[in-house]
């Protein structure tokens, strides 16, 4: 652990057992942190716990499904009585259509399902992480959104809007929090190598040559690099930054 940019720290990832989630708490670790993980999937939490520990890095892991609004409640107890203070939240968490459907033809409970954890889940947590942040006289949050939170993309409308969302509710609470020395701005990753993304390419044999031929860098994007762009945005590198969304996709949006 050479770098401390976050020692002693207390920093949330939800989302935190596999891609952008899980390299999120190892290099917040790595840079001193004191990292609380939040996932549904407990067995792969404490995984990444053990390679935290591994790293000589400090972590635990609160099984949450954000979801479920009385599982935040206990997620967000269980921080106040260990730590006391919650310096930075990433809110990771999120799933997408595997299928990928029409908007027309979205079953209403899988619709469902993805606007509950992608966007009102982004909501319930923040309410907390503001209500801690405003006690303690300041914080940071990030919210993962996507490059598809910008534009629109055949298949994925209930993925889409609810990106969209998480875009809106960052910029207004941004707005609605930047005088009590709150920052909020959300990250938006283009095509990353994790399994959300590679699950549908078992389905769709032609969805990586559509996705390269969309993207100027061509190639897919690694779950690190998404993960040091949301430690800038939460490091003091980034402290008149508010209300904004960066953008991280290999060039994808830049071209009209």
């Amino acid at each position: 652990m050479e770098n401390k940019r976050f020692s002693d720290k207390v920093i949330l990832v939800t989302g935190a057992t596999s891609g952008i989630g899980r390299a999120t708490a190892v290099a917040f670790a790595r840079e001193g942190a004191q990292v609380i993980m939040a996932a549904r999937r407990e067995n792969l939490g404490r995984e990444v716990a053990d390679e935290i520990s591994a790293l000589g890095g400090k972590a635990v892991f609160i099984k949450t499904d954000i979801r479920n609004p009385d599982e935040i409640d206990h997620l967000f107890e269980a921080i106040s009585k260990q730590y006391g203070r919650l310096d930075c939240a990433v809110n990771n968490a999120g799933l997408s259509s595997l299928t990928m459907p029409p908007a027309t033809k979205i079953p209403e409970e899988e619709w469902d399902d993805i606007l509950n954890t992608n966007l009102r889940g982004v909501w319930l947590c923040m309410k907390h992480e503001i209500g801690r942040m405003l006690k303690q006289g300041g914080g940071v949050i990030v919210n993962t959104a996507s490059v598809l939170g910008l534009m629109g993309s055949s298949g994925l409308a209930a993925y889409c809007a609810s990106k969209h969302g998480v875009i809106g509710l960052t910029k207004t609470a941004a707005l609605e929090y930047a005088h009590k020395n709150i920052r909020i701005n959300a990250i938006c990753p283009g095509p990353i190598r994790t399994r959300m993304m590679e699950a549908p390419m078992e389905i769709y044999p032609n969805m990586l040559e559509m996705l390269l031929a969309k993207t100027p860098m061509k190639r897919m994007g690694e779950s690190e690099e998404i993960a040091g762009a949301v430690l800038w945005l939460c490091s003091d590198e980034s402290s008149f930054m508010t209300g904004k969304e960066l953008v991280v996709a290999g060039g994808q949006g830049v071209a009209a």
